[in-house]
């Protein structure tokens, strides 16, 4: 047998005990960062235009365009909906499951709250169809209405409970406030106390107006900028020493905290004030973050790896978008030698953080 054979089928028995099912497929990753758009949006509860309500508008017999306020915000293909062509491009990836989460534009944090909640309700039993369709395939993380902490608990517990979605994907920041803010710890307690996994993606982030280009680099430089920030103020607002059992990720290779991180390590040691807000070091709290992959760079990923830890880094491609890692296990091969760490990577992190073996007893 050969080494890359021995492997696979490593991989495949700890994925089997994870209650995960390939139907057949060599497949042999788990993929945190993936997202789900509705093939079709149901008008606001009152039947009447609602500002920043979504629609879908057909493209041709693959592709939509997501429109919102009248104006073209994405063309998608039907991936992002179907999940057999989902599991197609799953397979030839070698991604074993995916979990699936919203388009972040369809947090619906702008909204008022009661339509965002109806909206993200709607999103959120999308996706538990299409985890039912996919036999094992997926699973799922649910999007709740930040903006209003009661309504965001509330669909939390449907989303864990009634649903069984694994947890929650949240942005950045809601309507400009970063995630490390204390008025957000009452659902953070939730999520820590029901053993919910949190997927941070960025969102509408800061600092549009000093790029200067096509609008595609607020997804290029915007997007990890923002997650940068949002992790950095889980550290220093004391988000992680409250809740020391969460189990919080970061989208996008926690963005610049990476190079944020010995700066902010520095700081604390050289600033008083800073020391005596937190109950440790920077180093050690960001050790406890999961960070996915989406880096583009195989010297980046070693990296992340160094600085998170082993057990801290999982595959994220963004997929079905095209600005995504279309080949991440490759991408892994690339950068790690070690079997045993590539199946940290591949598989065991990732089961770790969506708890996915608690799930299978």
């Amino acid at each position: 047998m050969t080494k890359e054979s021995w492997e696979a089928e490593m991989m495949a028995e700890r994925l089997k005990e994870s209650g995960i099912h390939t139907g057949g497929c060599a497949c042999r990753g788990i993929d945190i960062h993936c997202h789900v758009v509705p093939g079709r949006f149901p008008l606001p509860s009152l039947g009447q235009p609602t500002r920043g309500w979504p629609s879908v508008v057909p493209a041709d017999a693959c592709h939509a365009t997501v429109v919102i306020d009248d104006k073209p915000y994405r063309t998608i293909s039907d991936a992002c909906w179907v999940a057999s062509r989902r599991i197609e491009d799953m397979d030839r990836m070698g991604i074993a499951v995916q979990a699936l989460s919203p388009m972040p534009e369809l947090f619906g944090y702008w909204l008022d709250p009661h339509a965002a909640n109806d909206l993200v309700r709607y999103v959120n039993d999308t996706i538990a169809a299409l985890v039912v369709e996919g036999q094992g395939r997926f699973v799922g993380l649910a999007g709740v209405a930040l903006q209003d902490i009661d309504l965001a608990i509330r669909e939390l517990h449907r989303a864990m409970g009634e649903l069984g979605l694994r947890g929650v994907e949240i942005g950045s920041n809601i309507n400009g406030a970063v995630i490390g803010d204390p008025r957000f710890f009452p659902f953070f307690a939730e999520a820590e106390r029901l053993g919910a996994a949190v997927f941070v993606h960025a969102v509408r982030p800061a600092g549009m107006d000093r790029l200067v280009g096509p609008a595609a680099l607020q997804q290029a430089l915007a997007y990890p900028t923002d997650v940068g920030l949002a992790a950095a103020s889980a550290i220093t607002g004391g988000l992680l020493a409250t809740f020391p059992r969460l189990r919080i990720a970061f989208s996008h290779g926690g963005g610049t905290l990476l190079s944020l991180l010995p700066r902010l390590q520095q700081a604390h040691a050289c600033f008083p004030a800073l020391k005596d807000s937190m109950a440790s070091s920077p180093v050690e709290l960001a050790r406890r973050f999961y960070v996915d992959s989406l880096v583009f760079d195989t010297e980046t990923l070693r990296r992340l790896v160094a600085v998170f830890g082993e057990d801290r880094v999982v595959i994220g491609t963004d997929y079905p978008f095209n600005f995504r890692e279309a080949d991440p296990l490759a991408r892994l091969e690339e950068a790690f030698d070690r079997p045993d760490l590539r199946q940290k990577l591949t598989v065991d992190n990732a089961s770790a953080f969506l708890a996915l073996e608690e799930a299978s007893r």
